[in-house]
């Protein structure tokens, strides 16, 4: 078996290639990820992760998605319900904390029942970033609240019920992204907030939640802590924020590089992204000459990375027992738009 790659890899359909698979033999991503344009009917989407895995000679290779619920959500139905968005869960929690915080643990529940039967066992989910007024509409919805408090115990119930059905959590997108004016998918935005705001609003959900095994980083500059870098790339971020102040040692991806904030080449943002801190380079959207650029720059998983990786795939080890049908009945009091 070969060195795992500090990388997770999409593909370009509901199949892969032999150039894909080629690829992947040789260059042995860590994991994979899927998106719409990778899901069919249920029998392919299996066929694609087991051939995944096949390739990387690895049956625990995580497959990871977006299952957030709301306009954030790869499966839909017939293949898994449609969800409401982690914005609805908020609102649940305003009037009943309570009954927010167990919803919110029955949906994560469910995601992980649909993720599993397609092999599917790891979820881009919880979404921590606090958004404020005016910020960029890329977070909206897709956030539990305006206040931390509420995205932390949201989030809390979140990943622990992923965890309770064998999915692992990746929390995102630390140290922030609440503030952002712009939509990283196709610009880069600069926070002007400063450090006593971040740490008070922004960072508060991931210092509450950082024994949580994985999380994926902004590509938002904070300018005051590295005017120069997003954090993605900033070796200060990650070494004084995301490790030192919010405590997280746990396993860190980039967010996708394909994404337009970022600048550069693919070589030179692998090289950047793993120079500055990060255990993991994350590339979303399966182009090959994209993919063949960012693992010419991306080396083997080792040391504490290595030990990272390791111990995340342990917080999955030990699902419940729940039954499935009592969990959709209970989710169904509390939100009916689940069909």
């Amino acid at each position: 078996m070969t060195e795992s790659k500090s990388m997770i890899l999409g593909c370009a359909g509901k199949s892969l290639t032999r150039d894909e698979i080629n690829f992947y033999r040789n260059e042995c991503p860590w994991g994979f990820i899927l998106f719409a344009r990778n899901i069919g009917e249920a029998e392919q989407i299996r066929d694609l992760v087991a051939a995944m895995r096949d390739c990387v000679e690895r049956p625990d290779a995580p497959v990871f998605i977006d299952q957030e619920g709301g306009r954030v959500q790869r499966l839909r139905p017939p293949l898994a319900p449609n969800y409401p968005a982690g914005g609805a869960l908020g609102a649940l929690w305003r009037n009943d904390h309570d009954a927010g915080n167990r919803a919110a643990w029955l949906m994560a529940r469910l995601h992980a029942f649909d993720l599993l039967r397609y092999g599917i066992t790891a979820d881009c989910l919880p979404v921590l970033d606090v958004p404020i007024e005016g910020a960029s509409d890329v977070i909206g919805a897709r956030a539990y609240g305006k206040e931390p408090r509420a995205v932390i115990e949201l989030g809390r119930a979140a990943a622990e019920g992923l965890m309770s059905g064998g999915v692992l959590p990746v929390m995102k997108h630390i140290p922030g992204h609440g503030r952002a004016f712009a939509d990283t998918h196709f610009e880069l935005p600069t926070v002007d907030a400063s450090m006593s705001d971040l740490q008070r609003h922004d960072f508060a959900p991931f210092r509450e939640l950082n024994h949580l095994p994985m999380a994926m980083t902004a590509h938002v500059v904070y300018s005051a802590i590295d005017p120069k870098n997003p954090a993605t790339t900033s070796g200060k971020v990650i070494d004084e924020i995301i490790r030192g102040e919010i405590g997280f040692d746990g396993l860190l991806m980039s967010d996708d590089t394909s994404m337009k904030a970022l600048s550069g080449d693919f070589p030179t943002k692998a090289a950047a992204i793993l120079a500055a801190g990060c255990d993991l380079v994350l590339h979303c959207n399966g182009v090959f000459e994209e993919m063949v650029g960012i693992a010419s720059r991306t080396t083997g998983l080792e040391g504490m990375s290595l030990q990272r990786a390791q111990r995340a795939l342990t917080y999955i080890k030990n699902r419940d027992r729940a039954d499935e049908a009592e969990i959709r009945a209970e989710f169904a009091t509390y939100f009916d738009a689940v069909a």
